[in-house]
């Protein structure tokens, strides 16, 4: 018989790169499918300010590539495969991956991530981390006092805009409706904002600029029959995002939006045994050092399970 994982981590970035660190050194020997995209996220961030630790930016891909070493460092084995199907009514829980593996496991870590959703217009792909972003929190401080743009218009827009408001010169919020979606107390603090003005009615449609050096410079805007440019510093992509969940529809409590349920404080999921780490569980937040926190959270609860379990 194959053996049996004592804890199988699916995903990476900080979530499932600090949940490995924290059961490696546990002597768990944990097993990590890196998933479609290695590292997460941060492997399209250019540069890192806000993660403890480093007095510099760092980049996003380094940084990554840091956890994933320092993971492995303490003996974690990590799979460059995709989990495409599980099964969690029975125990050990299994999994199945791309590759065809058939892995089982006591206890399992999702930490699957979220995506941005982009608008997969031109210019886009090739300015993202050099004038575009999705998210104000992580790199609004690059703009500070300079003139930015976001498209959207629900709450992930308007928390974004309240957001840039306090760092920058000029915000343009732009919706391609006649009014914004966010909840009213949100719309009534974006309103009262000076520097904010909004383009009612209007769709992006080009995002422009130089490559050398590559630098967002200018929107390509329609609104009806008019065309327009608007020329910014930098853009922000809120039109939401999008949890990683698919594969566990049929076996987690998840919210509307495909967001996995946890207990309140803990990592724990609907099911005894697997639990839910990073942006896979938070759309509040979505900052990697909280992803890491639950990461920790997530290999420490599972520790405790496990010994309960009297399987260490």
């Amino acid at each position: 018989m194959a053996e049996i994982e004592k804890v199988l981590i699916i995903g990476s970035g900080p979530a499932g790169y600090t949940a490995a660190i924290y059961a490696a050194r546990s002597g768990l020997k944990p097993l990590l499918i890196s998933g479609l995209e290695p590292g997460g996220q941060l492997m399209i961030t250019t540069e890192v300010e806000n993660f403890p630790g480093f007095e510099n930016p760092v980049q996003g891909p380094w940084l990554m590539e840091q956890m994933k070493n320092q993971a492995l460092s303490f003996g974690t084995k990590i799979h460059n495969d995709r989990v495409v199907k599980v099964e969690f009514n029975n125990y050990p829980f299994q999994v199945i991956t791309e590759k065809n593996s058939q892995i089982s496991s006591y206890s399992v870590i999702i930490s699957t991530g979220a995506k941005a959703k982009w608008l997969n217009i031109p210019g886009e792909e090739n300015f993202m981390g050099f004038g575009i972003s999705a998210c104000a929190t992580c790199d609004g401080f690059f703009f500070k006092n300079k003139d930015v743009a976001v498209i959207g218009g629900g709450n992930t827009a308007v928390e974004e805009a309240l957001y840039l408001a306090n760092l920058c010169k000029k915000v343009t919020l732009i919706h391609r409706r006649n009014q914004l979606r966010a909840e009213k107390i949100l719309q009534d603090r974006l309103f009262q904002k000076k520097n904010v003005r909004i383009l009612w009615n209007s769709v992006v449609n080009e995002f422009i600029g130089s490559d050398k050096p590559k630098t967002l410079e200018k929107l390509l805007i329609s609104s009806g029959k008019k065309s327009s440019e608007l020329k910014v510093d930098g853009a922000f992509v809120a039109i939401g995002h999008s949890p990683s969940t698919e594969i566990f529809k049929n076996s987690l409590n998840m919210d509307s939006e495909g967001y996995i349920h946890t207990e309140n404080k803990s990592t724990k999921t609907s099911i005894d045994g697997i639990f839910a780490a990073g942006d896979v569980t938070d759309k509040i937040y979505r900052q990697a050092v909280t992803a890491a926190g639950m990461g920790c959270m997530g290999a420490l609860e599972v520790e405790e399970f496990l010994s309960k379990k009297s399987i260490i």
